[in-house]
């Protein structure tokens, strides 16, 4: 039996063809790569800067300041202020004599003229200073009660010479204790004319003047 015969020279085995190795596919390439990581940076920073506008606009955003009331009167400056530091030489009845238990510590007088229309009104505005808020308060309770006396206004006392001026002691009457201080104001109209509502809100409004507090 003849076996297979191959040409001489080349060994025992015939050599196998060589076949050529497919090439690797390419890796998937990420959808959107560069420009989907750049969109998202955008993304967030517009979002950061909605934030941070958000932000600084709510702290940035400053409520807007209460105004004053209109005042309905203006008060012009007839005399004074007068100051004083004996408040028992300066009032009369039962408040002198509290003054004399409870001297104060300082009086500050002073008038004004203001206008309604066609009516003129005289304002004594004087505010005393005690010791303690305490002794303040008593002296309101007291002064605020019919019959008891009060501080002298600048007229009552001839310090002021104002022609036609009203008496004082018989318009409107109003106080206020503010710390260790009492104000106290008296209006009247002149020539005699009445409108105690008015007179009320004159009245009201002299508080603030407070006269070298």
């Amino acid at each position: 039996m003849v076996g297979a015969q191959f040409p001489p020279g080349r060994g025992d085995t015939a050599p196998l063809p060589r076949i050529p190795a497919e090439p690797s596919p390419p890796p998937p390439r990420r959808a959107g790569g560069p420009l989907l990581k750049i969109a998202g940076l955008v993304a967030v920073a517009v979002v950061s800067g909605l934030v941070w506008w958000m932000i600084r606009g709510s702290a940035d955003e400053t409520p807007p300041a209460a105004q004053a009331p209109a005042k309905e009167f203006q008060f012009t400056v007839t005399d004074g202020p007068v100051a004083a530091t004996d408040c028992a030489a300066n009032s009369y009845s039962q408040v002198k004599q509290f003054f004399t238990q409870h001297p104060c510590q300082r009086l500050s007088r002073a008038l004004y003229t203001t206008a309604s229309g066609a009516s003129r009104a005289l304002v004594s505005v004087a505010v005393v200073a005690m010791s303690t808020p305490e002794e303040a308060q008593q002296l309101k309770k007291l002064a605020d009660t019919d019959g008891t006396g009060n501080v002298n206004d600048l007229v009552r006392d001839g310090t002021a010479k104002i022609a036609g001026a009203p008496k004082l002691a018989d318009g409107d009457y109003l106080s206020r204790v503010t710390g260790s201080s009492v104000t106290i104001v008296l209006s009247a109209f002149f020539d005699g004319h009445t409108d105690e509502a008015t007179l009320q809100r004159i009245s009201k409004e002299a508080l603030d003047l407070a006269p070298g507090a």
